[in-house]
């Protein structure tokens, strides 16, 4: 086998780990988090971790920072595709990060939605990991604010987004979607200058 290949498929094995333990932090939280069970579900040994990472911190620490460039992935390209289709880059973002689909992916999800509460219990490597991950969702916004935005609304709008997901998602049946319409459009109402309904 060359370099080449052995590198490649090191680096593979490398992303089914961190895919992995993505889903199982956003699903299970920081604690939840087993090495053994996440080598397991990416199809590898336990015994190959090492080869990976130093630590079940700085494992955890970069599946935190794979789960948030998926999650902004997979939101840009949404927000991208009804931005096409004449909405305003607020909304599309607003209106895609409070859906049903979101709410129901707690494991594709956000990750910042899906640990909010936990983050300030982390330490090190992982805490820095964690705000990290907060700080690229504020951005999010910023970048689909309008033009002229007063200072501070990607804060205020994140921080809605965020606590709307985890509030929506501690009550079943109808109460979850019922509580991100609301904030759908509070938000939409007092930020979004293009109209349109939510």
């Amino acid at each position: 086998m060359s370099p080449e290949s052995k590198q490649s498929r090191r680096d593979q094995s490398h992303e089914r780990i961190l895919d992995a333990a993505a889903r199982a932090v956003c699903r299970d939280g920081y604690a939840g988090v087993g090495v053994a069970a996440v080598m397991k579900e990416a199809g590898l040994t336990h015994g190959g971790f090492y080869a990976h990472f130093e630590s079940r911190e700085a494992l955890l620490a970069e599946a935190i920072a794979y789960a948030g460039t998926k999650s902004i992935e997979r939101m840009q390209a949404r927000t991208r595709g009804m931005v096409a289709q004449g909405v305003s880059p607020l909304r599309a973002l607003v209106e895609g990060y409070l859906s049903e689909t979101h709410l129901n992916t707690l494991d594709q999800g956000c990750p910042v939605a899906a640990l909010a509460s936990e983050m300030p219990r982390v330490g090190g490597e992982l805490r820095d990991a964690s705000a990290k991950r907060m700080i690229e969702v504020i951005k999010m916004v910023e970048d689909a604010l309008p033009a002229g935005s007063r200072a501070g609304a990607a804060v205020a709008i994140a921080s809605s987004m965020i606590g709307a997901m985890q509030m929506a998602r501690m009550f079943d049946g109808e109460k979850r979607m019922e509580v991100l319409r609301d904030c759908r459009s509070a938000l939409l109402a007092q930020y979004d200058r293009s109209g349109g309904s939510s």
